[in-house]
């Protein structure tokens, strides 16, 4: 929201309160407190009838500073709210002298001047991230909107700001405008899903705004030099956390807001499913398994989308007796087959549901002002809530998702979650407007607990669409509705890398777009882009996304990016092992893995998959790309070529392959099949050694399919010769493979017996 007329003035109605200068410091045990006047205090008769301002600091954790901003402090603080983790370790220290005032934590620190002019400044590495100056930092009255708080944070020169969640838009936010306000809104425009309030800068810092209700950006769009966030209220809490590199700014940061589970490996397979309007039964979808088997493509998984209950009736959790007279027998018949089942719910009711008197007679549904039912017409006829806020109601709901597990279903696309509205009243208090976003949060949270407690900690998977800060600890997420188009698929990709810079550790789209059909040309550019992203699904609105339906050509591309994603899975999972762990995520922007390479900062057409593999997908039907190769000689998996860096590679790719290089120095397991995901990695496994430099040493883990640690090898170089010592035992023979000398999942290289624990090649 814009307060300002141009950089001198404000808008006609707008009331502003500044802190002029700290007036008073005060510590509270490993708080800071900073009273700040809003005018000169010249005389004893200035401190009447004038505003105070209260900034309190504090730090939950090592290198992350919190700022919280009052006025009035007497309101209700009503939920819902962030749930934020505390380190106990943490001891910050306060320093208060005549000059400055300052908390430290870890290597960041906040500052006060305390001299005549406002400034609040942040330091690390003996250096100022960022600061807030005069009259960045106020409250303000709207004539008619009510009162508002807001600071600005400075942008130094060439800093870039990402993040805010998956937006469609331009990756690099300079210049936009943007609410955190969830939206189904589709992915071309400015409205997003999953919105996330905290962004992230190439200078070695993120913040985070602790409030989970409309949170208003302008990035660089009302003051050029300056990020600004706002929101209705009299108080504001924001947390600044320092890296000092993106990785370790998304470390920190999903340490504080909740580090993503690991899905299974099963789920890194590929999916298929009914697609949404189309029409299907029984024979339908066993046409399409067994053509996907005859075809000798693997699939992992069939999902079953909306139509497999009645229309008018979603939800109500219960097949359509028309077209699946007997779900269980056909459940059992598809497991029978080696697959895992998904189907589509949202937490919304029609009024022909039979589980909307039900709902609506135990209070479990969203309620207006005056006691009734809130229901509106838009998406389904009548439709209700449910009011997650009441334990009663989400257990109500879990029961009915229950009902569907025991009869073999595996997991749930958890769709929907955006449309909630804010003139209602919910069972627990918390205020509307905080609760619009936050609802995705207690939705996708019911269910994946139910997941978990009925499959167990690590077999858990949704395939959810809305999400806001902390949602990334309910894997896994899609890009939502967009079209079968180049550019469509282009802002799919955008959509993912911002929401990887807002610490989401996992990622989706559907193959070939969902409105309208792909042209082949598209549908198997985006079937490479599709296997190269950590989940893989293949879906469509009216039309089917099996590849026979396309062209032949589409099954042969399909089944070959197929297998190399199944044969990249030592090394794809173990990226997710990762960022389970550490909250970085499987899939990175460019700028977040190389923050040092100015050629990095704006790159959003292409990414890294896991640490150490780079991939562009193709975005025209001639195949022609451009792309960007950092520093180093990079060598392409599926040629064997390699390519010098830094520099700009102009190439045309046939549909069969795709710009997919290992980075310089990186050391990628690969396993010995390519007809599933879920494997013994470590049995077979091939080490490819890529170009590693002399003196280097390289382990590189294997993990099981459970997430554990099957294998560990640690690589290294002395002059001309190259050793790989293995410290756990395989059950099977092993091979290294030397600087791409081989195209993966085609040569054995040095192929190892079982028993060997050392291997010893020398360079040509």
């Amino acid at each position: 929201m814009k307060f300002s007329d141009g950089y001198w003035g404000l808008r006609d109605g707008v009331s502003p309160i500044y802190p002029n200068h700290v007036e008073e410091v005060e510590q509270a045990g490993g708080t800071l407190r900073v009273f700040a006047a809003s005018r000169a205090i010249r005389h004893r008769g200035d401190t009447l009838n004038a505003p105070i301002v209260t900034v309190e600091c504090h730090s939950p954790m090592p290198d992350v500073i919190g700022v919280r901003m009052t006025h009035h402090a007497g309101g209700l603080g009503l939920g819902p709210h962030f749930e934020l983790a505390q380190d106990g370790t943490v001891d910050p220290v306060v320093e208060i002298a005549d000059a400055a005032a300052v908390l430290r934590s870890g290597g960041l620190e906040v500052r006060f001047d305390r001299g005549a002019t406002w400034r609040m400044s942040f330091h690390a590495d003996g250096r100022e991230l960022t600061s807030s100056g005069s009259k960045s930092m106020a409250f303000l009255d709207v004539d008619g909107e009510g009162r508002f708080v807001r600071d600005q944070l400075a942008l130094g020169v060439g800093e870039q700001v990402y993040g805010l969640g998956e937006r469609f838009g331009a990756f690099v936010k300079n210049g936009q405008e943007v609410d955190i306000w969830n939206a189904d809104g589709g992915t071309s425009s400015e409205q997003a899903y999953k919105n996330v309030p905290f962004y992230l800068t190439n200078r070695g810092y993120g913040v985070f705004v602790n409030d989970p209700g409309r949170v208003s950006y302008e990035v660089g769009s009302e003051v050029v030099s300056r990020v600004q966030f706002s929101i209705q209220a009299e108080t504001l809490e924001y947390f600044v956390i320092y890296g000092p590199t993106p990785l370790d700014v998304l470390r920190k940061y999903t340490a504080l807001t909740g580090r993503p589970a690991l899905p299974p490996a099963w789920s890194f397979g590929l999916w298929l499913t009914t697609s949404f309007t189309t029409s299907y039964d029984e024979q339908t979808v066993t046409s399409f398994v067994d053509g996907m088997a005859e075809r000798h493509l693997p699939l992992s998984v069939f999902h079953f989308d909306s139509f497999w209950m009645r229309e008018f009736h979603w939800c109500d959790f219960e097949w359509d007796p028309r077209t699946f007279p007997d779900p269980e027998g056909m459940l059992s018949r598809l497991k029978a087959k080696g697959l895992k089942i998904c189907v589509w719910i949202n937490p919304y009711i029609a009024q022909r549901s039979r589980l909307f008197a039900e709902g609506s007679d135990k209070g479990y549904l969203l309620k207006r002002p005056d006691g009734s039912v809130w229901q509106w017409d838009r998406w389904q006829a009548g439709m209700a809530l449910v009011d997650f806020t009441n334990p009663d109601a989400a257990a109500w709901y879990a029961s009915k998702l229950k009902a569907l597990m025991d009869m073999g279903v595996d997991g749930f696309k958890s769709d929907f979650g955006e449309r909630v509205p804010t003139d209602v009243v919910w069972h627990d208090g918390s205020d509307p407007v905080r609760m619009h976003n936050y609802y995705t949060h207690l939705y996708n949270r019911t269910v994946f607990e139910l997941l978990e407690k009925e499959r167990g900690a690590g077999d858990a998977v949704l395939f959810a669409r809305s999400a806001t800060a902390g949602g990334q600890q309910f894997p896994v997420h899609w890009g939502g509705d967009c079209e079968s188009t180049f550019e469509s698929m282009a802002e799919s990709l955008r959509g993912g890398l911002s929401l990887a810079a807002s610490g989401f550790g996992y990622w989706s789209h559907d193959i070939g777009g969902f409105e309208g059909t792909p042209d082949p040309d598209t549908f198997k550019r985006w079937i490479a882009f599709g296997l190269l992203s950590s989940h893989s699904r293949l879906h469509g609105s009216e039309s089917y996304r099996v590849p026979w339906l396309v062209d032949e050509e589409s099954v042969d591309v399909l089944r070959e990016f197929t297998s190399l994603k199944l044969r990249l899975m030592p090394y794809l999972y173990q990226a997710a092992v990762h960022a389970h762990n550490t909250g970085e995520p499987v899939m990175r922007p460019m700028v977040v893995q190389f923050p040092d390479d100015p050629g990095c900062a704006t790159l959003d057409r292409q990414y890294m998959l896991g640490p150490d593999v780079l991939v562009a997908p193709v975005f025209s039907p001639e195949g022609l790309v451009d792309f960007y190769l950092p520093e180093g000689r990079w060598s392409h998996l599926l040629s064997g070529e390699m390519l010098e860096g830094p520099r700009w590679v102009r190439a045309t790719y046939d549909v069969h392959s795709v710009p997919v290089f290992a980075r310089p120095g990186s050391v990628i397991a690969t396993g010995s099949r390519d007809d599933r995901p879920d494997y013994p990695y470590a049995d077979g496994v091939t080490l490819n050694v890529f170009q590693l430099a002399d003196g280097a040493e390289v382990t590189t883990a294997v993990p099981s399919v459970d997430g554990s640690r099957a294998a560990t090898f640690v690589t290294t170089r002395e002059g001309d010769v190259l050793r790989v010592r293995r410290t756990a035992a395989v059950a099977a023979p092993w091979s290294v493979v030397v600087n791409g000398a081989a195209r993966i999942g085609e040569a054995e290289g040095l192929r190892l017996a079982a028993g060997v624990e050392e291997a010893e090649v020398r360079l040509r």
